[in-house]
């Protein structure tokens, strides 16, 4: 394992390369991890992959220093120079790779492809955020009303925890999601982080029709993996995502929770990239 940064503008981009491998893969890893998260691939699949895993903005050790939020060409223009940092620039042609993204990653990958799909060999997807829109996300980082109720909340939080409660209570919103929630607003430093990592990559928005479009028009292989038992993200939407692209798109639903991206699913994440 190696871990590096990149200057980026006034910030620093940490990023790690797990395996030796010819074939690369772009990693994005999920809310509140970090590109270590990758690690594990190392042994299973670093003889054959370079697996090339920054940390997002407000994750793990990269130091975003941006007033600004992070934009679709601020995650190109990050990608280009790790690529170039890593030496994987052919010198007469652009190179080709593969997308794994998790959670919140998984909409990082999407949105990565939509803008560069002819340089993406295959995109791997696990229980991925992006092909669905959040309603609270979007109120909260789509409208100026919604980012203030957000801000305050943030500030002070127990007039959501009672209503959070009661629609626990009435059974609108599950035990899984209460306590994921709940864990996420019980501290005051993860809510602060919450806001700053909502706030900054409000602007990572995938169009699916688009995508669709792309995959179709570069035959690009995308394999999606669910969690059996994930209450966070159910595979519904990746379903409604494949309508149309079945030739190129597969689904797999394997013996997890939410928490796909763990060594004990190597195996199946790893048969991803290679099938």
């Amino acid at each position: 394992m190696q871990q590096q940064f990149l200057a980026y503008k006034s910030s620093q981009i940490a990023w790690y390369r797990f395996g030796n491998g010819d074939r690369i893969v772009l990693c994005f890893h999920g809310y509140g991890e970090s590109g270590m998260a990758f690690s594990f691939l190392e042994q299973l699949a670093g003889k054959e992959y370079s697996f090339l895993a920054i940390d997002l903005p407000y994750h793990g050790n990269t130091q975003w220093l941006e007033k600004k939020a992070f934009e679709p060409a601020d995650l190109l223009q990050v990608c280009s120079q790790l690529l170039s940092s890593g030496g994987f620039r052919p010198h007469n042609s652009e190179p080709t790779f593969s997308l794994l993204g998790f959670s919140l990653g998984g909409r990082m990958a999407l949105q990565l492809y939509q803008v560069i799909p002819s340089q993406v060999e295959r995109v791997v997807l696990l229980a991925p955020d992006g092909l669905k829109v959040n309603f609270w996300y979007w109120l909260s980082t789509q409208t100026i009303a919604g980012n203030r109720l957000f801000a305050f909340t943030m500030k002070k939080p127990s007039w959501f925890f009672g209503l959070l409660r009661l629609f626990n209570r009435l059974g609108w919103v599950n035990t899984s999601i209460f306590k994921f929630v709940n864990y996420y607003i019980g501290n005051g430093e993860v809510r602060r982080l919450l806001y700053a990592r909502w706030h900054c990559l409000r602007h990572i928005k995938p169009r699916l029709k688009k995508i669709r479009n792309a995959v179709t028009e570069n035959k690009t292989p995308v394999r999606l993996l669910y969690g059996r038992h994930d209450r966070i993200i159910l595979p519904g939407p990746g379903y409604r995502f494949s309508k149309g692209i079945e030739s190129s798109c597969h689904i797999s639903i394997i013996e997890s929770g939410h928490q796909v991206l763990h060594e004990k699913h190597g195996k199946a994440i790893a048969d991803s990239l290679m099938s």
